[in-house]
């Protein structure tokens, strides 16, 4: 299996990389800054370094909300069923809007804080004027805390808002929920959290984030808490996050999602090899993709030859291949049975018939 891992090249991507050699036979590393789409020709192409980037059975891309279109492009362009990605083209325009983000847990159930969008300075005076205080204000993009402000008053919201009507951006006001300044952080490969830290900020810093001198240690999730840590990244189309949450007298509430998140400081105090554990996932969900490829392609086969589906059995007609006093099975078999070398197989022969069953070698001993 070949694969390669699309980044911006950090600490975390570089552990990640050498637990997937572990995994498959090569795998490239690519720096998203050197990758391009050539939108020139009727069949667009993915350009790595100025040439056609080659075929890959699993690419992991990632990278920060500044790249989201390059990442969603890439993704869009290797075909599903023929490269395996553990993100959805459309996951990193979403997960990288607070906005989107927002719309999509709001559409799917997923409990969040109250949150607010104002069209205009006045729109959002009048937001201002009838919440309660402290609040979160935030623009929609920004990761590891930057571009989140705290307001615990109208006055001092207000003068937030001039500034940011100044910058011409939209932002988000959201309900600011007291969790003595900690939240909780789940990492989610696939359908499972396979780890949970909880942050705590520093004296005088709302953001509880590693990034900005957040403190963290290891914890474990309840199971209401890591149902909606994986009901989020599913809903937004990732199997490998980390989902934040905030744990409320309401029960947990999320609060964003990353694609890209840091390992260091989790993997440090929960003792989790995530990289290994990424690894790991990406290598079965590529084989498995790849053993799909299989089966549809010998449905191709089974069709040009002429085969009767009875059940879940398949009757194949064709003339036997000897090679001098030995018969040959069709390779057809083979792809059907995934039969290998280590199996054991068991052998029921009678003149004009052969039945054959993989066995399990402890059931005879």
């Amino acid at each position: 299996m070949k694969a390669a891992l699309i980044s911006l090249g950090s600490v975390s991507s570089k552990w990640t990389l050498q637990a997937m050699n572990n995994f498959f036979e090569s795998v490239d590393d690519l720096d998203i800054r050197k990758i391009e789409i050539n939108f020139a020709s009727k069949n667009p192409t993915v350009l790595y370094d100025g040439k056609p980037m080659q075929a890959y059975d699993c690419i992991y891309a990632k990278g920060s909300f500044r790249y989201a279109q390059l990442l969603r492009s890439i993704t869009t362009f290797y075909k599903e069923g023929k490269t395996f990605m553990p993100i959805k083209a459309e996951a990193f325009t979403i997960v990288h809007d607070k906005l989107l983000t927002q719309l999509e847990l709001q559409k799917n159930g997923i409990p969040m804080p109250k949150t607010y969008l104002s069209s205009t300075p006045m729109a959002a005076k009048k937001i201002l004027e009838k919440i309660n205080y402290p609040i979160i204000m935030k623009f929609p993009q920004g990761t590891q805390g930057k571009g989140v402000m705290f307001a615990d008053s109208f006055a001092s919201a207000s003068s937030m808002l001039d500034a940011l009507t100044a910058l011409k951006q939209p932002f988000l006001i959201q309900e600011y929920i007291e969790t003595d300044e900690t939240d909780t952080r789940a990492f989610v490969i696939g359908d499972k959290v396979v780890a949970g830290m909880k942050r705590k900020a520093i004296n005088g810093e709302k953001r509880a984030n590693i990034h900005v001198g957040a403190t963290g240690e290891s914890c474990e999730l309840d199971a209401y808490t890591k149902k909606i840590a994986v009901q989020t990244a599913r809903v937004l189309g990732a199997d490998i996050c980390a989902v934040d949450i905030l744990e409320s007298v309401k029960g947990p509430l999320v609060i964003e999602a990353n694609l890209s998140p840091g390992l260091q400081g989790i993997t440090k105090v929960t003792k989790v090899n995530i990289a290994e554990k990424i690894a790991s996932y990406l290598a079965r969900k590529t084989k498995e993709m790849m053993e799909s490829q299989k089966v549809s392609g010998a449905s191709d086969i089974l069709k040009e030859i002429g085969v009767k589906e009875e059940g879940a059995a398949k009757k194949i007609i064709t003339n036997p291949d000897f090679r001098g006093n030995r018969i040959l099975l069709p390779e057809i078999a083979t792809q059907i049975t995934k039969f290998d070398d280590k199996d054991h197989l068991e052998f029921e022969i009678e003149k004009g018939k052969i039945n054959i069953k993989k066995i399990d070698i402890e059931d005879i001993k």
